[in-house]
């Protein structure tokens, strides 16, 4: 079940590239070739880039796809490293679950707003920001959790 989930998010975020990478080909042609910039594909390519990358680190990317600065990390002792990991992921995890009601409400307020060009709600522009806040509140805890069970040496 879990690898299907992860399987539709990762074909999700495909889709959200390749329909940016469209409207861009479109933009630049109706540009360039026809001298006829069209003004929503400006619009359409912010919002599926921003959507693009808050699914992408979201659900798709793992902790070990982001760049770290891990020099002291890689030489300190396992239980150093535990102490480290506990502390980054309670550091990130309680910060993204502080932010997340006052992110809901602001998104939330912004259903009244829309778009310039396409007319889309505002709140479906800023949603996915609020999945990333979650994501991160999610796994984060289990983590924290993993790393406090009796094989905390296996998710280091």
């Amino acid at each position: 079940m879990f690898k299907l989930l992860r399987r539709g998010a990762d074909a999700f975020g495909v889709l959200l590239f390749a329909l940016l990478f469209l409207v861009f080909v479109l933009q630049v042609t109706a540009r360039f070739a026809f001298n006829q910039p069209l003004a929503w594909t400006d619009e359409a390519a912010v919002i599926l880039y921003l959507w693009a990358i808050l699914w992408g680190a979201a659900l798709v990317c793992k902790d070990r796809d982001n760049v770290a600065f891990d020099l002291l990390y890689q030489h300190a002792s396992p239980q150093l490293q535990r102490a480290m990991a506990l502390a980054a992921c309670a550091l990130v995890g309680v910060l993204a679950a502080w932010g997340l009601p006052g992110s809901l409400d602001y998104i939330y307020f912004m259903r009244r707003e829309s778009t310039p060009v396409m007319g889309l709600p505002f709140h479906w522009v800023f949603a996915p920001f609020a999945l990333l806040l979650l994501a991160l509140t999610v796994r984060y805890a289990l983590r924290i959790y993993r790393l406090l069970g009796r094989d905390w040496r296996r998710h280091l």
